[in-house]
């Protein structure tokens, strides 16, 4: 039996019990009052009823994907190996990068993003959701009434004018209705805000993935850009001397002024770039200001001296585990989704039956004129009400709920294919830019060189300068894909990590949203136990994870 069906049955049987013993004390209560004899035979009538009731409506199913069980990435090997398994903590993959300025921000991240609050905060949204499902279980009508009125009757004309009437009238009554749940209308409801509740802890979780990836990735973007602005400037620097040569040689008429025009162009053409890689510069860290939930300005952690990217080996990558895509956030989410909607039919299917209740009240009025008595009354029994003539109404509800379970399932398998592509992408980018960048790292060993070169042919008179102006931009552009190339494999290890949902923790309810936050709500709404009481998905998640050990 499946984790959530476990849970199912726990509920219903604790509706039964919870129905069984409210009518246990409804009838000690009865047992004092005026005939009760009758009133017992209603209600044991009905109480015998209870037995028979079902729950309408599929019971959830987990949607099967059946290649994911032997699916690996084709473009990459990821080892199955159970040591290696135990060798990578995918909760804190950042780490591989050994960087300690990106696990601040990330820390920081955590604590201060303003998505994850909001994930956070719709976490309680659907807990007390969840509370007015669980309301139904009980009588759903309970209410006092009451009046009180003044009264001036005064009479006009006629043969025998009456005299004129002043008196105050005084009413007051209780009136209860609690329909029982023989169909399972409100027991599916309850199963259908269970699943949203818990559906709301994985979204939470995948919103933590997708921080964690995009902090990642936007800090060794400006890691990147930083490097390229150094790079320009070196750049800038030598094209400069080499300009500042070309206009002495020039005045002193040895050299031409096409030299000199070349040199003043390769010059300010490099100068040139660096502002637009200063704005890109910005822009990243204004969004990286946005993560951290702070304000765009500057961003102490980012400050360190003689930074180099960090070198990622395949051999580290290798450790990961293959089939943990079934642990991806937003694919657990999604499987909720389809349980949340699975018990919207037997919530549709239920209207096809009567609603049964049991009703009572007791009233009690009385009024000042002199002489007359006050009323007390006492009504209970079982109530009926059912819709014989609908026109297809029900019948077309229960398919607009069924159709939409459908799209939620191939929406399942549709997220559970895209993770697989991102996994598969990710995998083939890793392999394919570590084989560029070697070649790469070849191509800028061999530039420098020819730069070397060029300038002692150049001024031994062996060559133009032109020679030394085509060695300078190809050691320019070798630098650039170089960064560019070791940026991208950095992008592709992190791609990786994000496809296999790593990055996220199970958050204690109280880390959800600050506490100042969760302080001001608890004034302004009263919220109970509601906002420190655990979350218990890790007991499902256990289960789950000991049923699948135990399948396998």
């Amino acid at each position: 039996m499946k984790p959530i069906q476990r849970v199912q049955l726990a509920n219903l049987l604790q509706v039964e019990c919870d129905i069984f013993y409210q009518g246990q004390n409804i009838i000690d209560v009865l047992d004092k009052l005026p005939g009760k004899r009758l009133l017992l035979l209603v209600l044991a009538g009905n109480l015998l009823l209870l037995p028979a009731c079902t729950t309408l409506g599929p019971d959830y199913q987990e949607p099967d994907v059946a290649w994911l069980q032997d699916w690996e990435p084709g473009a990459y090997a990821v080892t199955t190996d159970q040591a290696g398994q135990k060798q990578i903590d995918l909760r804190f993959w950042w780490q591989l990068f050994n960087d300690p300025a990106l696990n601040k921000l990330i820390a920081s991240a955590r604590q201060e993003n303003l998505q994850l609050r909001i994930a956070g905060l719709r976490i309680f949204e659907s807990r007390a959701l969840l509370g007015i499902a669980g309301s139904n279980r009980y009588p759903q009508v309970q209410q006092i009434g009451g009046a009180i009125n003044y009264v001036n009757n005064q009479f006009y004309g006629g043969d025998s004018p009456a005299p004129n009437q002043s008196f105050g009238n005084a009413s007051v009554g209780f009136n209860l209705g609690w329909e029982l749940d023989f169909w399972g209308r409100f027991q599916r409801g309850i199963e259908s805000a269970d699943a949203a509740f818990f559906a709301s802890i994985a979204n939470q979780q995948d919103v933590q993935v997708l921080v964690s990836a995009q902090l990642t990735d936007l800090y060794f973007a400006y890691r990147t850009t930083e490097s390229r602005i150094v790079i320009a400037y070196k750049n800038a620097e030598i094209q400069k001397r080499s300009y500042e040569i070309t206009d002495t040689l020039y005045r002193n008429g040895e050299n031409s002024e096409l030299d000199l025009q070349q040199a003043k162009t390769q010059y300010l053409g490099t100068l040139s770039s660096i502002p637009a890689l200063e704005i890109t510069l910005l822009k990243i860290r204004n969004s990286l200001s946005a993560l951290l939930g702070r304000p765009p300005g500057e961003i102490p952690e980012l400050t360190v001296t003689d930074y180099k990217l960090p070198v990622v080996t395949t051999d580290s990558i290798q450790k990961i585990p293959a089939k943990l895509l079934n642990r991806r956030p937003d694919i657990r989410a999604a499987a909720w989704q389809v349980a949340t909607q699975s018990a919207q039919i037997g919530i549709a299917e239920a209207d096809y039956y009567p609603a049964i209740s049991l009703l009572g009240s007791i009233g009690l009025s009385g009024n000042s004129l002199g002489g007359s008595s006050s009323t007390g009354s006492l009504q209970i029994g079982p109530s009926l009400k059912w819709n014989i003539f609908d026109y297809g109404r029900i019948k077309n509800n229960v398919r607009v709920q069924d159709a939409r379970l459908q799209q939620l399932i191939e929406s399942y398998q549709d997220a559970v294919l895209q993770a697989a592509r991102e996994v598969d992408d990710a995998a083939y980018s890793i392999q394919k830019t570590a084989e560029q960048k070697i070649l790469v790292d070849k191509a800028v060993v061999a530039s420098e060189r020819a730069l070397e070169i060029a300038n002692i042919r150049y001024r031994e008179g062996y060559a133009d300068f032109q020679r030394v102006l085509d060695a300078q931009r190809a050691k320019f552009n070798q630098a650039e894909r170089q960064l560019q190339t070791h940026g991208d494999h950095i992008s592709a290890v992190i791609a990786l990590y994000k496809g296999l949902g790593g990055g996220w923790t199970e958050m204690p309810v109280t880390k959800l949203v600050p506490e100042k936050t969760s302080a001001t709500m608890q004034e302004r709404s009263k919220w109970g136990d509601l906002l420190i009481h655990p979350l218990s998905e890790s007991r499902v998640n256990q289960e789950s994870a000991q049923e699948s050990s135990e399948n396998d």
